[in-house]
């Protein structure tokens, strides 16, 4: 969350500890949701809490203490799905907005004036729209009701993230954030007369994933997004690192900021593009935005694109250009690195001159967590990373 505000996020969304899609990470325990959501405040930064599983009856009696408290910690939002949680939502948190949430497939005008007549302020539209449809539902809906839309990051083979697979499969509920993500496994053919006998269904020698999603990227398609009327560009980041919050906020950040300074004369700067592929991803292509012809489904694996690594990540910076980092990866003396830092395109350089605790020049730095010492010609922000190109194996 402090990576994502750092570069340039107006706005998070996180979930507490129940009631929300992640039930597989950590999330904020309540005490951490109160200092996450003061964070997000003292530094001009909205934060919306999701609440928004499918929830059984079994889930309804602590909902109405947990909605109370996120109304008490000053949730800018609550995102939510289920008409009874909006229900209670309005009993007991009547003064946080509510933003309906993707999974509640919002695919035309009148659905969203629905929601829009609910009380909602904001709509977070189904993946599976174009930029035309999106353009006629700005049209036809009132301007109060904002347009909230996925524009980077993982995507679901289930309608706007519907998901049954995995509860039949594995008994995990996606619909109450514990997807076991079976779209991402690799599958053979059983011929019920022949059991164990398993046949390969394979574009190729390496078999076919075949609900494999490639991940959303619309990162050169900035202009287009804010001509359909999206209010609000949201990034995917279901149990990401800070390194992926920090790359893919700056790049649509620097983004968004060049168009609106001159959306007549926009050019993408170079290193928006590149920044989303220094990140762990698979594939990538724009979506439903641009019509169905393009081939979402990656058949060969579910691996993801790694060809970047976090060198060290931020123990302390300062004015005069001294910074430690913490080492997460190896680098030589000499090798080139990269600085990332919030607001700016990436520093390269060669490791020349680092040091450890102990003022040491080594020829390797490659012990986990040693603290690492640099000095550079100019400030270093408190929330600077270092990095490198991947080494290929030998």
């Amino acid at each position: 969350m402090r990576f994502a505000i750092a570069y340039g996020a107006d706005a998070v969304y996180l979930a507490g500890q129940r009631f929300g899609m992640r039930a597989a990470a950590a999330n904020f325990d309540d005490d951490a949701l109160r200092q996450g959501i003061a964070y997000a405040h003292a530094r001009g930064v909205k934060c919306y809490i999701t609440v928004n599983i499918m929830p059984s009856c079994r889930d309804l009696p602590e909902l109405p203490a947990y909605l109370e408290l996120l109304q008490d910690a000053g949730a800018d939002a609550l995102i939510v799905a289920d008409v009874g949680v909006i229900r209670l939502a309005q009993k007991y948190a009547p003064k946080v907005p509510l933003h309906i949430s993707t999974q509640t497939s919002i695919l035309n005008h009148e659905a969203a004036n629905f929601w829009a007549d609910l009380g909602a302020e904001r709509v977070v539209l189904a993946r599976e729209l174009s930029l035309e449809e999106i353009a006629e539902i700005r049209a036809k809906t009132p301007k109060t009701l904002e347009i909230e839309a996925f524009v980077h990051g993982a995507m679901c083979i289930s309608y706007s993230g519907r998901c049954l697979i995995s509860q039949y499969m594995t008994g995990r509920d996606a619909n109450r954030g514990a997807c076991a993500q079976p779209c991402r496994w690799n599958y053979t053919l059983m011929e019920e007369k022949r059991p164990g006998e398993y046949f390969p269904v394979e574009e190729d020698a390496r078999g076919t994933y075949l609900y494999n999603s490639k991940d959303m990227c619309m990162i050169e398609h900035i202009p287009e997004l804010a001509q359909a009327g999206v209010d609000s560009f949201k990034i995917e980041g279901r149990n990401k690192t800070a390194y992926y919050a920090a790359c893919v906020t700056g790049a649509y950040r620097a983004a968004i900021d060049a168009y609106r300074a001159d959306p007549a004369q926009y050019v993408m700067p170079q290193f928006c593009r590149d920044e989303v592929d220094k990140v762990s991803h698979r594939e990538y292509y724009t979506g439903f935005y641009f019509g169905s012809e393009q081939n979402g489904q990656h058949y060969g694996d579910s691996q993801y694109i790694r060809e970047f690594e976090v060198v060290g990540m931020p123990v302390s910076c300062d004015a005069d250009g001294h910074a430690v980092f913490a080492l997460k990866n190896r680098f030589f003396d000499g090798e080139e690195l990269e600085l990332l830092q919030p607001g700016k395109a990436p520093y390269v350089f060669r490791a020349h001159g680092a040091v450890n605790d102990d003022g040491e020049a080594l020829e390797l730095f490659n012990v986990p967590q040693m603290r690492v010492h640099f000095t550079f010609p100019f400030p270093v922000d408190a929330y600077s990373i270092l990095r490198k190109k991947k080494e290929r194996p030998s």
